[in-house]
């Protein structure tokens, strides 16, 4: 856990992001402020207390303060144009030099090569570093009496140190600006994620609502056809058929009831109805319920049953439901159905085909169904076929690989 900071460096920190706040919203008036201190520098110096370190005090007083404004005033155009503001006192930095005033404020060209530094590239530092260094061999040259290390050493050394602060400073303000960029695209990648994720439960949550609505309708729907037709010759056999219709509604709220449910709650509450997933046990219901539509149905099962994951047995429930629908849409009165299950070592096998005229052929793989099942198929790596079969009618192929069980350890025998 990171210790709290001091209440100071909290202050000075705040009170630093104002000012970088306030100066990125208004850097005229930033830049005006700093001119006016160093002018007022300048003009104080000016005044008199540059005698006691110029090398010839007796030049003449207008010139000095020119000298002095030349020096100061550009400061103003450090950022907005800092190699010619830089030129400019450096050519006044020369008449000082060589007048031999020596003016103290010539250090303010450090600021201007600091600016440079910290905005401007390699190539415009060096030529900044090069204009500077003229001043100095001037006034080496012109009043020789100091020693070399006296004059240019220590002005070198400052020239360096305020390049180095300066590339220090711009090396640090692109490491922060990298990791606010890297934050700002990690948050667009999380929201990306949250809107994909969002996607595919919209998507599962549609195949549901059509699994489950588009079945029991066509259950329903095939009731009411029946019993209709049953009401006028055996009204016995239209009120079974009303019974199953009032089952088959009641089963199919069952299921939304539950399904919205979970989507309208984080989590389950004490009353919501939480009964399973369809599996393959409950395949015998599925079929009842067609059968008592009026669509017969013969079921096979082929090699010995296997357990499987909940959302395979799943995946082959909504598959066989949904061929079993369809053929109910589309396969007409006279149509029947088999549908046959075949377990193997590494795969379980599911046919579905009917007798019926198969209208949906003339449109295969464009109904909402068809891609619900492909799209449940391809979560499991499985294949699935659907097309009209060549005597008449439709199939429905799905084979899915049975998941390799991990190896468990061996332990001694008792």
């Amino acid at each position: 856990m990171t210790p709290p900071q001091p209440r100071t460096s909290q202050f000075l920190h705040r009170s630093t992001q104002r000012v970088r706040a306030y100066d990125r919203r208004h850097p005229l008036v930033w830049d005006v402020l700093v001119t006016l201190l160093f002018v007022t520098a300048a003009l104080t110096d000016g005044a008199g207390g540059w005698r006691t370190t110029a090398a010839d005090p007796r030049v003449a007083e207008w010139l000095v303060l020119l000298v002095s404004l030349g020096l100061s005033v550009p400061l103003l155009w450090r950022r907005r144009h800092p190699l010619p503001a830089l030129a400019v006192m450096v050519a006044t930095a020369l008449v000082s030099n060589w007048t031999g005033a020596w003016l103290q404020i010539a250090f303010a060209q450090f600021v201007v090569v600091f600016n440079i530094a910290l905005r401007q590239s390699l190539r415009t530092l060096g030529a900044a570093a090069a204009l500077t260094v003229l001043p100095m061999l001037v006034s080496f040259f012109r009043f020789p009496h100091g020693s070399w290390d006296e004059l240019i050493v220590p002005q070198l050394w400052s020239l360096a140190l305020v390049g180095l602060a300066g590339l220090a400073v711009r090396s640090r303000q692109d490491y922060t600006r990298a990791l606010v960029d890297r934050a700002r695209q990690l948050e667009v990648e999380r929201d990306q994620q949250a809107q994909l994720a969002a996607s595919a439960e919209r998507a599962r949550i549609a195949r549901e609502m059509h699994d489950i609505i588009g079945h029991n309708l066509s259950v329903i729907t095939g009731l009411a056809d029946g019993g209709s037709y049953a009401a006028a010759r055996n009204p016995e056999r239209a009120g079974q058929a009303l019974t199953a219709i009032a089952t088959t509604s009641r089963n199919a709220l069952a299921e939304l009831r539950r399904l919205l449910d979970v989507l309208g709650e984080e989590a389950p509450s004490p009353t919501a109805e939480l009964s399973p997933a369809p599996a393959l046990d409950d395949l015998d219901s599925l079929i009842d319920g067609v059968r008592s539509a009026g669509l017969p149905v013969l079921r096979k099962v082929e090699g010995e049953p296997v357990p499987l994951p909940a959302g395979l047995e799943l995946t082959v429930y909504r598959v066989v439901q949904e061929a079993l629908t369809n053929t109910l849409k589309h396969g007409g009165p006279s149509a029947t159905s088999e549908l046959l299950v075949s377990y193997a070592a590494d795969a379980v096998t599911v046919i579905v085909t009917d007798t019926g005229r198969g209208s949906v052929a003339d449109s295969p793989g464009t109904g909402r169904g068809l891609a619900g099942m492909r799209e449940r198929t391809a979560l499991y790596r499985g294949i699935l076929e659907a097309g009209p079969r060549p005597a008449g009618g439709w199939r429905v192929r799905l084979r899915i690989p049975l998941p390799i069980p991990s190896p468990s350890p061996e332990g001694p025998t008792p």
